[in-house]
């Protein structure tokens, strides 16, 4: 009886030990077959192309296919209550960015929470706007615009790519810190804002770096400052908007993330061969000419910095009372 009772309890322990025993088989052999990188935004686009270059990378490092799909719509939120709802095996990720965050903010509804359903991976990216003025302002520094906006409230128009957008959330944060009140104008993009601002109908906008700097070498737009902490290579000249507006940085990133609960094992993997990447000089020097940095982390760290940029701009939000289109 005692030899019954031993043999079905070690049978009753193997059982329980098994799916452990199999998860931690997969994530040894991860990946045994392809990857798909959800990514919420059209091919083509910053995000779509930080995507590509980071799935080439990690192709060639595991000797296995990372397939882009591109499952664009509602700002990014199709694909990632898309990955949020998947299995856990580390073979649908997203490819997540700073509009997920402010997503979190814009939207009431979405039917699944960022970052609590998503685990952080690997951040591989970020960077910064440049604070773009029409050669029709007179104003040529921070300083000059600030007090040239002071002086004309509610006169000053400011383009943005709607309340979602880099252009946007930049500016937004810039109203806030620097104190001054510039009349939103929402376009569909960046794209068909340029001619405007060109032209003087709108006199400044936030542009992303990647897309700013061509309009500002051609003397198309003046350059005031970069959103980012501290100055660009491309434009050693021109400041950082924080060294006037205290407290100002708007950078955007780019990282890769799991479905919540994603093996441990199977995050450590990835997370170590994107730093793995992020540190071959090639692929730094591809990334600069892009107009962006290498943005390496450990899963807690990304982690940590997500759910403080989520809050950093849940509080801009708010207070410009920005609310997306449903």
């Amino acid at each position: 009886m005692k030899l019954h009772c031993r043999k079905l309890l070690y049978l009753i322990a193997a059982a329980v030990a098994m799916p452990a025993m199999n998860e931690s088989g997969h994530a040894q052999d991860y990946p045994s077959r392809p990857v798909r990188l959800i990514v919420g935004f059209a091919a083509g686009g910053p995000l779509d192309t930080g995507a590509r270059l980071i799935a080439q990378a990690l192709a060639e490092r595991f000797h296995q296919s990372f397939v882009v799909e591109n499952h664009a719509g509602a700002s990014g939120n199709i694909a990632a209550a898309e990955v949020a709802r998947a299995g856990p095996d580390g073979y649908t990720l997203l490819v997540c960015a700073a509009a997920n965050s402010w997503n979190a903010g814009l939207y009431q509804n979405l039917g699944f929470d960022f970052p609590g359903d998503i685990a952080p991976v690997a951040s591989f990216n970020r960077s910064g706007g440049i604070m773009l003025s029409s050669l029709s302002v007179s104003a040529q520094t921070i300083p000059e615009f600030i007090n040239y906006a002071k002086a004309n409230p509610g006169k000053i128009n400011m383009a943005s790519a709607g309340p979602g957008s880099a252009p946007g959330m930049y500016g937004e944060l810039f109203k806030s810190l620097a104190g001054v009140d510039l009349v939103t104008v929402n376009y569909r993009g960046s794209a068909p804002a340029m001619p405007d601002l060109f032209a003087g109908r709108v006199q400044v906008l936030f542009e992303p770096a990647i897309t700013a700097i061509a309009p500002v070498v051609a003397g198309k737009v003046c350059a005031l400052g970069v959103t980012s902490a501290r100055r660009i290579a491309q434009l050693p000249d021109v400041p950082a908007i924080g060294e006037y507006v205290h407290g100002y940085v708007a950078t955007g990133w780019q990282a890769i993330c799991a479905p919540k609960n994603t093996p441990p094992q199977i995050v450590a993997t990835l997370n170590k061969e994107v730093n793995a990447v992020l540190a071959d000089p090639e692929f730094k020097r591809h990334l600069t000419t892009l107009g962006v940095e290498p943005f390496p982390n450990s899963p807690a760290e990304f982690g940590k910095f997500v759910v403080e940029y989520t809050e950093k701009w849940r509080k801009v939000i708010r207070e410009a009372g920005l609310k997306a289109e449903q």
